[in-house]
């Protein structure tokens, strides 16, 4: 027989249990209960990892079995677990997470690039606000021995209140200590630092050359290791600048390549023609078609090694993709007794064998507004059917 069973209740094992089952159970409430899951209760996840800590230790197991909670307290000389944490750690392998525990966030920067910088390469300054230990202090906040632990929160930060919401019943609400405003320590006005005013940090300016490197693209992360906010026994975490590239007016990036829309006239799409494109390096390309290569509207080409530089191998580019728009002349732009000269150059067009039973159709121009339904004469239709507020309404049947 055992003189209490609480340690037991708590991770809903049988005093009988074998060591296999108390680490099932201790698995499956400290997942179910950790502060990163379950922020709201944080005492519960405490008292798990306690009772686990006696429970699996055969020594301390057997203290408690036969003088319960009391005897474990009397007996405890030190040597134990210093936080719930280290259970979890020690059982869940948990050596990166805690050493992650000692650094300090990152901090993200968006800097807006030009496609000629991502092309050519460019150093940029960037102007940031991090905080730094305070260097009058050291990062004490105050004189040494000023600092002391905060009597209100018994140095957790953290305070909490049982508030009763009726009767057997109560809820424990937990928030941040007023006194210390959740830094579980405390410095009396007087030994405080006057340059950080006891906050053990100060806001300094930093100015970073961000090297962009050619080939770079949108969304590259450029990281400065260790540039970030400095906090007292934390290693400082990295500034990470996010490259976000500008839409340019003439290319569009696609990977290694670039792709540009231009337009030709009819007579360069029929008789060939030279036209020059400006890099994104300042440079003139001349691209030619020849007499007798026909150029369709919505064709393609491409030239090689002039598009992006790729990353880390600048000497190699991707392609630059030309699309071809072909602009035909307006209506007229030729006499009509000028038209026969016209055909004879042109491949012949097909007859058709015109019959009796054919109808004979006007083509004209679309109106765009005829065009949303779908189909011609339609328009005031629909408008009927549209209530006061642009809803659908039916005729009534009788």
């Amino acid at each position: 027989m055992v003189k209490e069973t609480k340690y037991y209740d708590i991770l809903g094992v049988k005093p009988s249990s074998t060591e296999s089952e108390l680490k099932k159970a201790y698995r499956k409430l400290a997942m179910k209960y950790h502060p990163d899951k379950n922020p709201d209760e944080p005492e519960k996840f405490k008292q798990i990892s306690m009772a686990y800590e006696v429970l699996s230790d055969a020594k301390k197991r057997e203290i408690y079995d036969q003088g319960g909670e009391q005897a474990i307290k009397e007996g405890h000389s030190g040597g134990g677990f210093s936080s719930p944490m280290d259970i979890f750690d020690m059982f869940f392998g948990g050596g990166p997470r805690r050493r992650q525990e000692k650094r300090g966030k990152d901090v993200v920067h968006q800097l807006s690039v030009s496609l000629e910088d991502m092309y050519n390469a460019a150093v940029r300054k960037l102007a940031l606000q991090k905080n730094v230990i305070c260097q009058k202090c050291e990062g004490r906040g105050g004189k040494k021995g000023a600092v002391e632990k905060c009597t209100n929160c018994r140095g957790s930060g953290m305070q909490v209140r049982i508030h009763q919401i009726g009767p057997g019943m109560v809820q424990q609400i937990q928030s941040m200590c007023h006194e210390c405003h959740g830094q579980g320590e405390r410095i009396n006005a007087k030994d405080r630092c006057k340059t950080c005013q006891g906050r053990k940090i100060v806001r300094e300016r930093k100015i970073l050359e961000v090297h962009i490197d050619k080939g770079m693209k949108d969304g590259q992360k450029i990281i400065f290791h260790g540039e970030g906010d400095q906090e007292p026994g934390l290693e400082p975490g990295d500034i990470v600048i996010v490259l976000d590239e500008k839409e340019h007016s003439r290319f569009q990036r696609n990977g290694v390549n670039l792709i540009m829309k231009r337009d030709i006239e009819l007579v360069e799409a029929l008789c060939g023609f030279q036209k020059t494109v400006k890099t994104l390096d300042n440079r003139t390309l001349l691209i030619t078609s020849h007499p007798g290569e026909i150029i369709k509207y919505g064709d393609i080409k491409c030239v090689m090694n002039e598009g992006m530089p790729i990353y880390r191998n600048p000497f190699e580019k991707g392609q630059l993709i030309i699309q071809f728009t072909v602009k035909f002349p307006e209506n007229d732009f030729i006499p009509i007794e000028k038209l026969p000269e016209l055909e004879k150059l042109l491949p012949e067009r097909e007859e058709v064998i015109v019959t009796d039973d054919m109808e004979e159709a006007q083509l004209v121009e679309l109106d765009p507004r005829e065009a949303r339904y779908g189909r011609s004469g339609n328009a005031y239709d629909d408008d009927e059917e549209d209530g006061p507020h642009g809803q659908r309404v039916q005729c009534a049947s009788h």
